[in-house]
């Protein structure tokens, strides 16, 4: 099964989107079935709210269970007030009509919430990685998953600095699942390199998530769509990788904005939702790829005061550097979590490292509220926000220097392109 559609030069209608997903749900037989709806946090730009309501209105009267599972992957959990925000229901609401349905987080750290349901070996994973990769993966998820009849993904699709489009079976992997293919696949992407993979459909990276997938049992349907200006460009609903396949490729004609040349300056303002360094290192991720060499990327974002909720210790523990600092070291840093080792290089960016000498491409420059000597102790630099008249700045934009709104949503890539998976 696969139904959907796209708007091209516009957004879909209310309507548009109640008929695509009641005609999927009549496809599927949930009388007295127990569901499981697993659904993004509130990291992704994504109308969660209506889809809360959505289903609840088609299948809620029908199924005997509806839970939704918060697909966190790496990220803190939510709270029940950040919970009720992002599905737009109030507490009241909540606790009537919504009274039957369970809301859970996914928290990665929590060993005895997962189970192992499958295993890589070391040769599969070479294989398919084209001998990237060459080590035994254990695929553990959260054993939630496997007490209900059916699994619904609600999935926005976008460009990703670690898979190629993040959405569809990515939301197991990292967003239900276990620490070690999780830390796996973050690196295998890595290793490839973030201007080399974010948004490209087809990569080393999906095809290990892919195949982790195949492990499940549980039958599942996938709604993937793409967000575009507070509206929908498609919505698809099949399987989980029919549905993410049509979403990617309208994702491509959005959300990638191609450039003739590179600028010497780029001034990333990050989305309000990016609230921790972790998340807003995605204003670097959108933007690499047009800086030009020895250039500078300024990533604003006053509101970010932590370098992680999450995996501050291990961060600062190891500072932020170019992948071959790692891969030329790596007696010194094979200790330490390849899911950490990832984030650092993908924040810091492609450059060399010889003769002891680390030579980053560009230069990240912090615009927050980290301070100064927590900057130069992870290997970045430092900007008071404060110092920055951003209204100025925008007017004195030229072809050199760039001002981008809302960075960490849309990846911006050079027309020439020099950036290519081999």
């Amino acid at each position: 099964m696969l139904i959907g559609k796209e708007i091209e030069n516009n957004t879909l209608s209310i309507e548009q989107i109640y008929s695509i997903c009641e005609d999927a749900f009549s496809r599927l037989e949930l009388k007295n079935k127990s569901v499981l709806v697993i659904i993004p946090d509130n990291t992704r730009h994504a109308p969660i709210d209506l889809f809360f309501k959505l289903i609840h209105e088609l299948i809620g009267k029908k199924v005997k269970t509806l839970d939704y599972l918060i697909a966190n992957g790496t990220h803190q959990p939510m709270n029940d007030q950040e919970i009720q925000k992002f599905i737009g229901v109030s507490e009241v609401d909540f606790k009537t009509k919504y009274c039957n349905v369970r809301i859970f987080n996914h928290d990665h750290r929590r060993e005895e919430d997962l189970v192992q349901i499958g295993k890589l070996d070391s040769k599969e994973i070479e294989k398919i990685t084209n001998g990237l990769l060459k080590e035994e993966i254990i695929v553990k998820i959260n054993k939630m998953v496997l007490g209900y009849d059916q699994i619904i993904i609600v999935s926005p699709v976008v460009p990703h600095e670690t898979v190629g489009f993040s959405g569809g079976n990515k939301y197991f992997f990292p967003g239900i699942g276990g620490l070690d293919i999780i830390q796996s696949f973050h690196w295998l992407g890595a290793v490839i390199t973030n201007p080399v993979i974010n948004g490209v459909k087809n990569t080393p990276v999906r095809k290990v998530i892919d195949r982790a997938a195949q492990f499940l049992p549980v039958p599942r349907l996938c709604f993937a769509f793409v967000v575009v200006d507070h509206g929908l460009a498609c919505l698809y609903a099949g399987t989980t990788e029919q549905a993410w396949d049509k979403a990617a490729d309208c994702s491509a004609k959005h959300h990638v904005i191609y450039v003739k040349k590179p600028y010497k300056k780029i001034l990333g303002i990050a989305s309000d939702i990016y609230t921790d360094l972790w998340v807003a290192g995605k204003v670097m991720y959108k933007l690499e790829p047009i800086v030009a060499d020895d250039g500078e990327l300024i990533i604003y974002a006053p509101q970010v005061k932590d370098v992680s909720f999450v995996h501050e210790k291990a961060i600062r523990e190891v500072g932020y550097h170019v992948r071959d600092y790692f891969l030329k070291q790596w007696d010194k840093f094979s200790k330490y979590s390849k899911l950490i080792l990832a984030h650092s290089t993908n924040v810091k960016g492609i450059g060399k490292f010889e003769n002891g000498i680390e030579k980053p491409r560009i230069k990240v420059t912090l615009a927050t509220s980290i301070p100064e000597e927590v900057c130069s102790q992870i290997n970045l630099g430092y900007l008071s926000p404060n110092s920055l008249d951003i209204e100025k700045l925008k007017r004195s934009q030229n072809e050199e220097f760039l001002v981008v709104q809302d960075a960490g949503q849309i990846l911006y890539r050079l027309e020439n392109d020099v950036f290519k998976i081999n």
